[in-house]
């Protein structure tokens, strides 16, 4: 393809309108082609997943930006269940902890036969 006359003008001699009108398409194909380079990047990183919701289908770019969004959705909760399951289980524990110490320190207060008071703290490690 030629050069185009409009570009070898000197800059002095386009007025900003002029300018702006000739920097939009060129703006606006990198601005495209960096979304295709990002679906694309996507489509590569969840290709796995693509594969099992529609296997042998060519994707649409929307197919790929709403399966995206609903893969990240789904991660998202996995990992809210697992930290709330982790959580709830160090609540658990810490509790019990607690209630460990609290019992060490009453039994210790109050003069209770050492035979009870071991079998108590047996049954506690269990």
């Amino acid at each position: 393809m030629a050069p185009s006359t409009v570009f070898l003008e000197p800059d002095n001699l386009l007025t900003p309108k002029e300018k702006n009108k000739l920097r939009k398409p060129v703006v606006e194909k990198m601005r495209r082609d960096r979304i295709n380079s990002s679906i694309e990047q996507l489509k590569l990183l969840l290709e796995k997943e693509f594969q099992r919701h529609q296997p042998n289908s060519k994707l649409e770019k929307a197919d790929i930006l709403e399966m995206t969004v609903s893969y990240l959705k789904q991660q998202s909760q996995l990992q809210m269940k697992r930290s709330f399951h982790k959580s709830s289980q160090f609540d658990f524990r810490e509790g019990y902890s607690r209630c460990l110490q609290e019992a060490f320190h009453f039994l210790s207060l109050h003069k209770v036969r050492t035979e009870t008071q071991t079998k108590l703290l047996s049954h506690f490690q269990k």
